[in-house]
C-alpha cells in the first residue's frame, strides 16, 4: 500500500496500544516502516535486531494495529510478508499531570544514539508568548513538520524532527519554591 494510500492518523487508544508505542526498540521498527514496507528480515537488519527479536516487536505492533501486513509474496515455498505503517501519523493521548511524554523520551534516546559527529540542529528557547501567539507558533511548527514530511524521499537518510511547544508548570505547581 503506497504512504498516499495511508490514513492521515492513528489515534493510540488503548492500554496495548499505548504499550506499544512505548518501547524504544517498537519506536524504531516503526521508524523503519514509515516510508516503505519492509520484511522481518528488513526490519532486523536496519533495527540490529535479531530476526526473532524483530519478529516479536512487529507482532505486538501489528496486534495493536499500528503496523499491518500490506503486501506477501512466497520465496523458496515460504510466505514472506512485507509490514507497513497502518497510518502516516500516529497521535498518542496527553500523558496527564506529571506522567512521561512518550514521544519525546524517544526523541531524547534516538538522540543521544545519533553519532555525536553527525550534524544536528538542537535549541531551547524560553518565549513569553500570548495565547494567540503560542497558538500560530504551534500552528506554524506543524505545518513546517507536514511540509518536508511531504517533501521525505525514502531513498536518502533519515533525520528525525521533534520539537514540544508547552507552557511550564509554574513553580508552584513545580513544588519548588526560588529563594
Amino acid at each position: 500500500m503506497p504512504a498516499e494510500d495511508l490514513p492521515e492518523t492513528f489515534h493510540v487508544t488503548t492500554d496495548e496500544q499505548l504499550r506499544a508505542v512505548s518501547n524504544l526498540t517498537r519506536h524504531r521498527i516503526m521508524a523503519v516502516l514509515r516510508f516503505e514496507p519492509a520484511t522481518i528480515t528488513q526490519i532486523a537488519e536496519r533495527v540490529g535486531l535479531a530476526k526473532g527479536s524483530s519478529s516479536y516487536h512487529v507482532r505486538l505492533l501489528e496486534r495493536a494495529g499500528l503496523v499491518k501486513v500490506v503486501r506477501t509474496r512466497k520465496v523458496r515455498g515460504v510466505t514472506e510478508r512485507y509490514y507497513a505503517m497502518a497510518a502516516r501519523a500516529i497521535v498518542l493521548p496527553d500523558p496527564g499531570a506529571g506522567g512521561p511524554d512518550v514521544l519525546m523520551r524517544h526523541a531524547v534516546a534516538d538522540l543521544e544514539a545519533a553519532p555525536a559527529d553527525g550534524e544536528r540542529y538542537v535549541r531551547m528557547a524560553h518565549l513569553r508568548l500570548t495565547e494567540e501567539q503560542f497558538a500560530e507558533l504551534g500552528a506554524r511548527l506543524e505545518a513546517l513538520a507536514d511540509e518536508y514530511r511531504e517533501l521525505s524521499d525514502p531513498s536518502l537518510p533519515d533525520a528525525s524532527l521533534v520539537f514540544a511547544l508547552f507552557r511550564p508548570a509554574s513553580r508552584e505547581q513545580a513544588g519548588g519554591d526560588a529563594k
